[in-house]
């Protein structure tokens, strides 16, 4: 029973909380500007993850081997650089997703196109010389026809809102790359705070460059930026931590995981009365599919699995 709540709901949650957050960003993309969304959103989420390190140190006490003085210091370094690049990586991602629905982007489907990353990031390894399975290429053809359905209008141009979007989808890809590159050196949680920390600067820097941000208009949208900031960054990551360490099967979990972008499109259509044509329907059930294929185990692995 504990294995099955670990690795099956709570994936599943961190999909629904994901999902659910593209209404409350929606609810704000019309009052707030989106720097200052996601300044306040990465304050939110750095406090509530520096919460929840000393709870962690707690229950992995014994699990953790004694460090020297240089191995500490090392560690120090190893996070604070990691977390200034996941973070840099994160606030550009973030803003470019708020920024597109600000301009007019629905949260159905902010949500698909966002989760185009996940066939971005195989892509991606081919620079790092990591072999592609067929199957990722499958996926990414088919996510090429979905995100044509989704965005692209009848004169085949693509709205400057869904571009937006999509080049937040490479700049996510770019960060999960960038998180798989440090994370096996470094504390999860940790490393998460601090990536959060840099993500605020940077929202924070361009806030007050680029936006006019109104205290009376942030408060409004409280209720929005705790959700997402507590919910969303704070407790769907860490639910994410748990499922992946104790998983046996990280495929069913990232599985589980990108079923963010169905539950976007339900809240979307359930809270905000978001409706979609046919065409933009059959995109998302195209990205959906694509999304599956390039998280499916090549034939070689299957068979090292079985051996």
């Amino acid at each position: 029973m504990k294995r099955f709540i670990v690795q099956i709901m709570f994936p599943i949650t961190t999909a629904m909380i994901w999902g659910s957050s593209f209404v409350m960003q929606s609810n704000s993309a019309d009052v707030i500007e989106a720097m200052t969304f996601n300044a306040m959103r990465s304050i939110v989420a750095f406090f509530t993850l520096l919460l929840l390190i000393p709870i962690f140190a707690h229950f992995n006490k014994g699990e953790k081997p004694v460090l020297s003085v240089e191995e500490k210091k090392k560690n120090r370094k190893v996070l604070i650089w990691g977390g200034f690049c996941c973070g840099t990586a994160l606030a550009l991602a973030c803003n470019l997703q708020q920024m597109g629905m600000v301009a007019g982007a629905s949260a159905g489907k902010t949500s698909f196109i966002t989760t185009l990353y996940v066939v971005l990031v195989p892509i991606c390894g081919l620079f790092l010389k990591k072999k592609i399975p067929a199957s990722v290429w499958v996926g990414v053809m088919v996510a090429v026809a979905g995100l044509y359905c989704l965005c692209i209008k009848e004169d085949f141009t693509i709205v400057f809102s869904d571009f937006l979007v999509l080049l937040c989808a490479f700049a996510y890809a770019l960060q999960i790359l960038v998180i798989d590159h440090f994370a096996p050196h470094t504390d999860g949680v940790q490393l998460s705070c601090v990536q959060f920390f840099f993500t605020a600067i940077w929202s924070l820097i361009g806030m007050f460059i680029f936006e006019n941000p109104n205290w009376s208009a942030i408060m409004s949208c409280m209720g929005d930026i705790l959700y997402v900031g507590i919910f969303s960054s704070g407790v769907a990551y860490t639910l994410q931590i748990l499922a992946q360490k104790d998983s046996a099967n990280p495929t069913m979990v990232s599985l589980l995981l990108s079923l963010e972008s169905v539950f976007g499109v339900l809240s979307g259509a359930i809270f905000l009365h978001e409706r979609m044509t046919g065409k933009e329907y059959l995109g998302c059930v195209l990205m959906l599919v694509a999304v599956v294929l390039a998280q499916l185990p090549s034939p070689k692995k299957k068979t090292a699995a079985a051996e």
